[in-house]
């Protein structure tokens, strides 16, 4: 999974387990996009966005790993149709602070902003997909140190966990005039997301932190800890905190593939790329996540076929692609695919 159910906090409550990131261009800006509460989890009592959390998508303009933007998500309690209320700040300077107020509004509502901006909350169609086996055949091989073994398994067995599964969705479409030089038509930029929850003592805990896809799938898995872990802090500081520790894991891999010389320069290399988690994109381009670049993350890229094969360091695919995805996305805002 990119991010589903990825660790014992976000399990907790999944109103704050964050899915996917999407960075792309959109029909007037640059759009991102979150999913979460995933309808993986079942019966949820109370959908939708926790009224006592925040999401907040996070801008990073000088690739130092600390945001220079940041655009917060706050919810109000769920009506009797299910709708909520929600406001989003703009930040530009300290993250504690409140920032500016640029939209009010309820979900399921296109709302629109000052100089173009837009945001529409709601319940959303999964445009990921995933094979379990495959999945769960990637998290052993690099817990354990070894190649990926899907056993009996077959290509033709593949069929896509998600397929019929609904979200809920955060999207929210940047005008080029916040992110671009007036005298540039591309600005390249680092893009990540996090939900947190208010504590009692009046402080917020970071419950889902997401940059590139797959990282959890990869590592955590079957090391409950680190999905913690990985979901708290800053990407300024991942390099240090867990650099060490995703060069073994995936030096351990190319190892037992025998694809590389030098098991851990290949690793080594790899993690510089992961790290920090920040999923970087060019303002004003097309999105592609792909073996070659990451540009952001289209609504169709197969993200797990790149993520899994570059960190195997030979081909990994899960047999299946876009086509089994139950409800497509939509060309036009709010993008993402409708509910089915």
């Amino acid at each position: 999974m990119s991010h589903h159910l990825d660790s014992p906090l976000a399990r907790q409550d999944v109103r704050l387990d964050l899915t996917d990131l999407y960075a792309f261009r959109g029909e007037t800006g640059t759009v991102l996009a979150i999913n979460l509460c995933h309808s993986l989890a079942g019966d949820i009592p109370t959908p939708g966005y926790h009224p006592e959390g925040k999401y907040e998508f996070k801008v990073d303009l000088d690739h130092d790993g600390v945001e220079d933007l940041t655009y917060r998500f706050v919810f109000g309690e769920r009506d009797e149709l299910g709708r909520q209320g929600l406001t989003v700040h703009r930040i530009t300077a300290d993250p504690s602070d409140a920032g500016s107020v640029v939209v009010t509004g309820e979900t399921e509502e296109t709302l629109d902003g000052e100089g173009g901006l837009r945001v529409w909350a709601g319940k959303a169609g999964d445009p990921f997909w995933i094979e379990p086996d495959v999945l769960h055949a990637v998290g052993h091989a690099f817990q354990d140190g070894t190649t990926v073994d899907l056993g009996t398994w077959t290509p033709d067995q593949a069929q896509n966990l998600f397929a019929g599964h609904t979200v809920y969705s955060i999207v929210l479409e940047i005008p080029d005039a916040e992110l671009l030089d007036p005298a540039h038509t591309t600005r390249p930029i680092d893009v990540w997301a996090v939900a947190s929850l208010a504590t009692d003592a009046g402080g917020w805990r970071s419950i889902n932190r997401i940059g590139l896809p797959m990282i959890h799938p990869l590592f955590t898995q079957f090391n409950e800890k680190l999905g913690d872990d990985l979901n708290d802090g800053r990407p300024a500081d991942d390099l240090d905190t867990y650099g060490k520790l995703l060069t073994h894991e995936i030096a351990g891999v190319v190892r037992a593939y025998g694809t590389a010389a030098d098991p851990e320069a290949y690793a080594a290399a790899v993690v510089r790329r992961f790290l920090p988690n920040m999923l970087p994109y060019v303002v004003g381009t097309p999105a592609s996540f792909g073996f070659n670049a990451w540009n952001g993350r289209s609504l169709t890229d197969n993200a797990p076929n790149v993520m899994f094969s570059i960190a195997a360091n030979t081909p990994v695919s899960l047999g299946i692609g876009k086509e089994s995805v139950a409800s497509k996305p939509r060309d036009t805002f709010p993008y993402v695919p409708a509910a089915s």
